[in-house]
């Protein structure tokens, strides 16, 4: 380990042997396995259920009895759970209150939600798949095509903060896929479905389907539906507290579900061109998500300590200064390698959701470099340019899961299916390879259905 000046934030010296473990324990506190909760959310655990569950525990719960119980489980989770004592009249949005949030956003503000959703438009339509078909030497043809979901649950956030953009990078790529019916639940709080600025931005981009009820509730009502007061989508995406993602993760194959996120994070790969007031800049711009990680990864050690100097700085002159100086010393770390190459192994074993190459020549390195959510090269492009205006969505796999897993595009809001239309002639120059399998794996009648034909 090398010495901090602040204090609890890890640094590691992945030159030294045994660093490898160190990395892997960071990498393991990034991807929680669900079942840590704190003191404050464990006496309210305790309240609600008279128990003390664990929040997997809590998720099945809710969503079993949503599922059986339907409005009323809603409501009675959004009284205990938000303090909100709504009726079942006032859990949609209604389009006049809408209207009026829209009537009353600052003109500046709304001409920036256009702008921005006309660079998200722009994006995601020219990433758009198309049908594609071939000829078949008989005639016939082979395609795929792809087809928009009908319906889509979005969930956004609202406890600490109010998410407009998560509106944005959300309900427009499904847009621009095709989808007609968007579903938004917001908690019932000040930061969310009460929030002028939310609704205002939901009115502008033409959707006008909104619900007061977050967390597992929330994602519960999307996935069983609530009869004539909500109905069942196909997909829910968006992001959300431990409790919406697992309350995702337990819905899934009800419907389908962009990803299971977790707290935000970022790798910046810096060196000697890199300021180290732009890198801790960039660090706490992801720790103040509070939960948020923020790891700084370098070859170049006189940085680690002009960096650790602008972060006392700059944490000192921000409003969200000590919850983002929290998180650093919970998930922040600073970790020396010994050259590029050996940067770009230690960000694909982080396989973090945001990754800033600021470094030189950062196209380069790039090539080196498989796993990652999304990618910001250079010194112009910080993450919050990903985060609110460039095109691609914000939605983006955490926890390590870039490994597998994509961010959220237009192309998750279509589902493909293939056609087959063959001729005579294609049926008799395949036939035979058709019946040998069949009847290799004992299904005679689908060898006999087609035999049929041939004669």
């Amino acid at each position: 380990m090398l010495p901090t000046n602040l204090p609890g934030m890890l640094r590691i010296d992945a030159r030294q042997p045994g660093a490898e473990a160190a990395i892997e324990e960071l990498r393991q506190r990034l991807a929680p396995e669900g079942n840590v909760v704190s003191e404050a959310g464990r006496r309210k655990t305790i309240e609600v259920f008279g128990e003390p569950l664990t929040p997997v525990e809590v998720v099945k719960r809710i969503c079993a009895e949503v599922k059986s119980r339907g409005l009323d489980a809603v409501l009675g989770y959004s009284a205990k759970l938000d303090g909100a004592d709504l009726t079942a009249d006032q859990l949609r949005v209604p389009a006049e209150e809408l209207e009026a949030a829209h009537a009353a956003a600052a003109p500046e503000f709304l001409a920036t939600v256009r702008r921005i959703r006309e660079n998200i438009l722009r994006f995601q339509t020219a990433i758009l798949h198309s049908d594609v078909q071939i000829a078949t030497p008989g005639g016939g043809f082979l395609r795929q095509r792809y087809l928009p979901l009908e319906r889509v649950g979005i969930c956004v956030p609202g406890g600490a903060a109010a998410y407009p953009s998560t509106v944005l990078m959300t309900a427009v790529p499904a847009q621009a896929a095709g989808v007609k019916q968007l579903a938004v639940v917001a908690p019932p709080t000040r930061f969310g479905s009460y929030n002028q600025d939310l609704l205002a931005t939901c009115c502008e981009i033409g959707v006008d389907e909104v619900y007061r009820m977050g967390g597992a509730q929330g994602v519960a009502s999307l996935a069983y539906g609530l009869g004539d007061a909500l109905r069942k989508v196909d997909m829910i995406v968006g992001p959300g507290n431990l409790f919406v993602a697992l309350a995702k993760k337990h819905v899934y194959g009800e419907v389908d579900i962009d990803s299971i996120a977790g707290p935000s994070e970022v790798i910046v790969i810096a060196d000697e061109n890199t300021p180290a007031e732009h890198a801790a800049a960039d660090l706490i711009a992801q720790a103040e998500h509070a939960p948020g990680s923020a790891v700084l990864v370098t070859w170049h050690e006189p940085l680690l300590a002009e960096v650790n100097v602008a972060l006392e700085r700059q944490l000192n002159e921000l409003e969200r200064g000590d919850l983002a100086r929290h998180s650093l010393q919970e998930f922040g770390a600073m970790i020396l390698v010994h050259d590029r190459d050996h940067a770009a192994r230690v960000a694909d074993t982080l396989a973090t959701e945001h990754l800033h190459i600021a470094c030189a020549e950062p196209d380069e390195l790039l090539t080196k470099i498989r796993c990652a959510g999304a990618v910001f090269l250079g010194p112009h492009s910080p993450v919050p340019v990903g985060d609110y205006a460039a095109g691609p969505s914000h939605v983006l796999p955490t926890g390590s899961t870039a490994r597998f897993a994509s961010g959220l595009s237009s192309n998750d809001f279509l589902r493909s299916n293939s056609v087959i239309s063959w001729t005579a002639e294609d049926l008799q120059q395949n036939a035979e390879d058709i019946v040998r399998i069949a009847e290799k794996e004992g299904l005679t009648a689908h060898a006999a259905t087609v035999a049929r034909r041939l004669s």
